[in-house]
């Protein structure tokens, strides 16, 4: 999409400027070859705290529905989020229905509401607004509150089957707390025992900065296809590694030199052994022509 708006042709000379908390493994694998300069933010906006990531298992749930009733004794808020909207029997998940049914139960003393992506319009704003305003005490949701939700009251962030989200949807989720002045917790429920699931996990819980978090995604998911749209896999190059720190060196190197190259000669024309290098060394795209 950005080499398609900037090849448009007209004399325009289009700038673009992408922001992202935590950039898929793709996007951050093009900064590495010089398709996007990079700028990061280290520092949390003023009046935020950091949250506390912790990773439990299903069996601390009650212990976890006492500290949520506990923190809502002290006036504040929590959110609930979990992958599935109603229960599947193609995958044992929590779903919003149920758990708000459950929250209910097991804390009546509590305001539970549930919001999904399958509620209308206004029954979902009108929810969201309400917890906004502190007339509930847990909001039970999807993915819906991944994004654009600011709620400083709210202290606790449970995830249930984190296992289930990706590296960046847990970092954002976990983003809408500690947005107040109030001492805020990420809860991560799962019970995954595969290693590559507590990996990243752990990758979560000991990071609240987006940039490592993404960083850690593109080790632990590959870059994709960098001339395609795959976003995630083992990229098709031969030899170097995005992986290796000494590589990437030499790829900023190299940047460097093929910019002043192609700045002198745009076609290489006095450059036929850079042509040869091209044709058998450029990552393949997705019908298996060379870059």
């Amino acid at each position: 999409q950005r080499a398609a708006l900037q090849a448009k042709g007209d004399a325009l000379e289009r700038h673009l400027l992408a922001l992202t908390a935590t950039p898929i493994p793709r996007t951050l694998a093009l900064t590495f070859y010089g398709d996007l300069s990079i700028s990061t933010i280290r520092q949390m906006p003023p009046g935020r705290r950091p949250v506390r990531t912790e990773i439990r298992d299903r069996g601390a749930l009650p212990r976890i529905e006492d500290f949520i009733a506990a923190e809502a004794a002290e006036g504040r808020q929590s959110f609930v989020v979990v992958p599935l909207v109603a229960e599947s029997e193609a995958m044992s998940a929590a779903s919003a229905e149920a758990e708000a049914s459950r929250f209910g139960a097991a804390l009546p003393q509590l305001r539970v509401g549930l919001v999904h992506g399958q509620q209308k319009a206004d029954l979902r704003d009108t929810t969201m607004a309400r917890f906004a305003a502190g007339e509930l005490d847990v909001l039970v949701a999807t993915t819906v509150v991944e994004v654009g939700i600011d709620v400083p009251n709210a202290s606790v962030m449970l995830i249930e089957d984190a296992e289930r989200f990706g590296l960046a949807q847990l970092h954002q989720l976990r983003g809408r707390v500690g947005r107040g002045p109030h001492r805020s917790f990420c809860i991560l429920l799962s019970d995954a025992a595969e290693s590559l699931a507590r990996r990243r996990l752990d990758v979560v819980k000991g990071s609240t900065d987006g940039f490592a978090i993404a960083e850690q995604d593109l080790v632990l998911r590959g870059a994709g296809n960098l001339l395609g749209t795959r976003q995630s896999g083992l990229p098709p190059l031969r030899v170097a590694s995005l992986f290796d720190p000494r590589h990437l060196e030499l790829a900023e190197r190299a940047r460097e030199l093929a910019q002043r190259l192609v700045a002198a000669d745009p076609l290489l024309a006095g450059r036929p052994e850079l042509i040869r290098l091209r044709d058998d060394f450029a990552p393949r795209d997705e019908e298996g022509d060379a870059a």
